[in-house]
């Protein structure tokens, strides 16, 4: 039947330069298996600021989504540091299940 994980999605904007920091956290020390980022075209958040892609646009101050699973125990264990590091409201997670009965890495 597969594996029972935690789905982790993270909310950021390119302005707030905490991308490529918590990249390399997730990375580098908390070793999880795989991230994908993802750049949005457009988005707002709780300050009703709305980012956009236009091809006149100079600044890069576009939504950014950072997705990736752990197993449950690994997750629990990361969640005080990875609470940390993204600011409150800005991560969402849920068990979720995985094609893999063994390892996932």
């Amino acid at each position: 039947m597969g594996g029972s994980v935690v789905m982790v999605r993270i909310y950021l904007t390119e302005g707030q330069h905490q991308f490529e920091r918590l990249l390399a956290w997730l990375h580098d020390e908390a070793k999880v298996c795989g991230v994908t980022a993802f750049r949005g075209i457009a988005g707002f958040g709780r300050s009703g600021k709305i980012h956009s892609a236009h091809l006149i646009d100079t600044s890069l101050d576009l939504p950014l989504v950072i997705e990736f699973f752990e197993v449950s125990e690994k997750f629990e264990a990361l969640w005080p540091e990875l609470n940390q590091r993204v600011p409150e409201g800005h991560m969402v997670y849920w068990e979720a299940h995985v094609n893999a009965d063994t390892g996932l890495c």
